[in-house]
């Protein structure tokens, strides 16, 4: 790097979500999954037997899958050396003032009763490996909206969630997605009646507290013929000596003219491995929109995916990632077009600096009966100094001839001109690298809603502080 940007502070501000309170956990499992860890958590949900088999089923195919040869290395995880199971307090609350004092002290620091009062319509708060918090507006009660937990969708809803749970993601698809279907808990179930528009967005936010955890929550979200739903997810943890584990999965059925978009904003903190499975199914004229940002953890390997199963589906994937320091973020998206006159759109973005490897892995497959479909892939990466590194690697499988197909591929770094032009109107340098990467990044970052764009901001730019020098 040129003189121009030896003056950017070198000093990091430490990591905002750091902080930890006290463990008051009422139980725990022991460390290392068998058997009877799976018993103890079905057997604390009160789970039908089903369920029970389900996850007895996810244990054996955990066990007899090796660990993927490919991606990042994932050989630090000592699945010996983790809790799968703790329960933060003995029940969920309905109202902020029920929440044990010190988890209410966390959700408090992350504003997340402020943003329920201001423009949410319904929120979930999880807390280690339950759900703590659930509330959704009356209102949306009244028209058959269904925002809850898993656990309670299963004894409520049981009809629904036995006949869409684990068909999306089943429990053989990956090693991990075996995993959590063995041991997970909490989440969010989502049920939108046909032709309802939920116009405020349902959030739910993971947060981690205890070391040397493992966090496994199971989200399903139905959304019925002609109806709209927009669900917001946020994640943190404290920083810790061992690494934690967050293995989620994720589960999407959009039924015919529905739509559906999940905006997920992470903010792991960087001993946290972040191994998620996230899939959906448009049947005919919907639209499954993931908008996914990923900062901190140790590792991330993430890839959105919509099944595009009935005509003139659409898939809409927006992927960014920002890689600093030890860090790395192995995102992407998936598209898979099965019927015909279907269209998707994979846009993804990342930002390497301080050492830190991105990397854009996605898969686009076209079957022989998906006629006329449209895809365009555009993958973009910046880095912003020589020690930082981003891959591609994108796979295409076409299997008819009559389609459209675009796909374009940039990398680049931050150009000494711009930086020394917006230096030269009064701007610091450290200001002026964040406000390029911010418009690197700008084209995802007007996806979310005000609320979030601005915290995006604020986190670019802590996440520059020292960046480049």
């Amino acid at each position: 790097m040129s003189d121009h940007l030896s003056e950017l502070v070198k000093s990091k501000q430490e990591y905002r979500y750091g902080f930890q309170e006290p463990d008051r956990s009422v139980l725990r499992s022991p460390k290392g999954l068998s058997r009877a860890v799976v018993d103890l958590i079905s057997g604390q949900k009160q789970e039908p037997d089903w369920m029970r088999q389900l996850r007895y089923e996810g244990l054996k195919h955990f066990s007899a899958r090796p660990m993927p040869a490919w991606g990042a290395d994932l050989s630090g995880i000592d699945f010996n050396d983790i809790y799968y199971y703790i329960k933060p307090t003995e029940r969920k609350a309905q109202d902020w003032n029920d929440v044990p004092p010190e988890i209410k002290r966390t959700f408090d620091r992350l504003k997340l009763p402020k943003y329920e009062q201001e423009f949410l319509a319904g929120v979930g708060a999880q807390y280690d490996s339950e759900n703590i918090y659930h509330h959704v507006l009356p209102e949306l009660r009244k028209q058959g909206v269904v925002f809850t937990d898993v656990e309670t969708a299963t004894r409520e809803y049981p009809d629904l969630v036995r006949r869409y749970f684990s068909t999306i993601v089943p429990s053989n698809d990956n090693k991990f997605a075996a995993l959590n279907t063995a041991v997970w808990s909490g989440g969010s179930f989502i049920y939108v009646p046909p032709n309802v528009h939920v116009e405020l967005p349902l959030q739910a936010y993971f947060r981690i507290n205890a070391s040397q955890m493992g966090q496994f929550e199971r989200t399903l979200i139905i959304a019925d013929e002609g109806s709209f739903v927009h669900y917001v997810e946020g994640c943190s943890a404290p920083i810790y000596q061992k690494s934690s584990l967050h293995s989620a999965v994720v589960e999407i059925v959009a039924k015919r003219g529905a739509r559906v978009r999940y905006t997920t904003v992470q903010n792991w903190s960087k001993n946290v491995y972040n191994l998620v499975t996230k899939r959906a199914r448009a049947e005919e004229e919907a639209t499954v929109e993931w908008v996914d940002f990923n900062f901190g953890s140790k590792v991330t390997m993430k890839y959105p995916c919509v099944v595009l199963a009935g005509r003139g589906a659409r898939a809409d994937i927006l992927s960014m990632a920002f890689a600093g320091a030890g860090q790395i973020q192995d995102a992407g998206g998936k598209a898979i077009h099965l019927a015909p006159d279907t269209t998707s759109v994979i846009t993804s973005k990342s930002v390497a600096q301080g050492g830190g490897r991105t990397t854009y892995r996605g898969l686009l497959q076209v079957a022989p009966a998906a006629l006329r479909c449209r895809s365009k892939v555009t993958c973009d990466a910046l880095i912003l100094d020589p020690q930082s590194a981003s891959d591609t690697y994108p796979t295409m499988k076409i299997g008819n001839s009559q389609v459209s197909i675009e796909h374009e591929a940039t990398v680049t770094k931050i150009s000494e001109a711009q930086l020394f032009y917006l230096q030269s109107r009064g701007l610091p340098a450290a200001e002026a690298a964040a406000l390029v990467v911010n418009g690197f990044i700008e084209p995802l970052v007007k996806e979310l809603p005000l609320e979030y764009a601005v915290e995006m901001n604020r986190l670019i730019a802590l996440e520059m502080e020292g960046s480049v020098g």
